[in-house]
């Protein structure tokens, strides 16, 4: 803990030799992308993308599930969700699935989840199990994109998603990072796999 608040100092004093960036924050955001990835902390979007602050609209979940909309019962992943493409009008939707990714392991290898009801009940979010055509790598790669690409066809359940996507003003994207080479690979549906960006 002491580096974390170490690093917030120095992050508050560097931010004082950049009060005019800052100070535009005020004014409100206007992030062109929703991010939709895992909670884990290996996981860091503005890293990986570069992002400054109000560049990235983040949603962060176990297991980056997008779950299955629901007008009349709607969760914060749905509000997120509707709040970054009705209000702050985001032209593009990532969903980022993650190698070494817990909830995936705990999907495909069924893992005893008995001593956490939470977590159980959270994945029966997710669009099934990933069905993968061969046993699961250590990385979980194939088992991952294939989540990847389930959550973001969920997207589609969305009615703020279907409409905008229908009027070609909003794209959604599936991408893989590798955490332990920190290498993002993009779906491309035409050929339904992923490669590198």
């Amino acid at each position: 803990m002491k580096s974390l608040v170490d690093n917030a100092r120095s992050f508050t004093a560097h931010v004082a030799e950049r009060a005019q960036e800052f100070h535009a924050l005020e004014a409100g955001q206007s992030p062109e992308v929703l991010f939709i990835t895992c909670s884990d902390s290996r996981v860091v979007p503005s890293l990986i993308t570069g992002a400054r602050p109000g560049e990235l609209f983040e949603l962060r979940t176990a297991g980056n599930i997008v779950p299955v909309y629901s007008g009349s019962r709607p969760s914060a992943e749905t509000a997120t969700i509707e709040y970054a493409v009705r209000v702050l009008g985001v032209r593009d939707v990532i969903v980022c699935g993650h190698s070494h990714c817990g909830a995936v392991n705990a999907l495909v290898g069924g893992g005893d989840l008995a001593g956490l009801p939470a977590v159980r009940g959270w994945l029966e979010h997710a669009a099934g199990r990933p069905e993968t055509t061969a046993p699961p790598a250590a990385d979980l790669a194939e088992a991952v994109q294939r989540h990847a690409v389930a959550q973001l066809e969920r997207l589609f359940e969305h009615p703020c998603v279907a409409e905008r996507v229908e009027a070609g003003t909003l794209a959604v994207h599936a991408w893989y990072y590798e955490v332990h080479t920190g290498a993002v690979q993009a779906y491309q549906s035409a050929a339904t796999s992923f490669r590198p960006l």
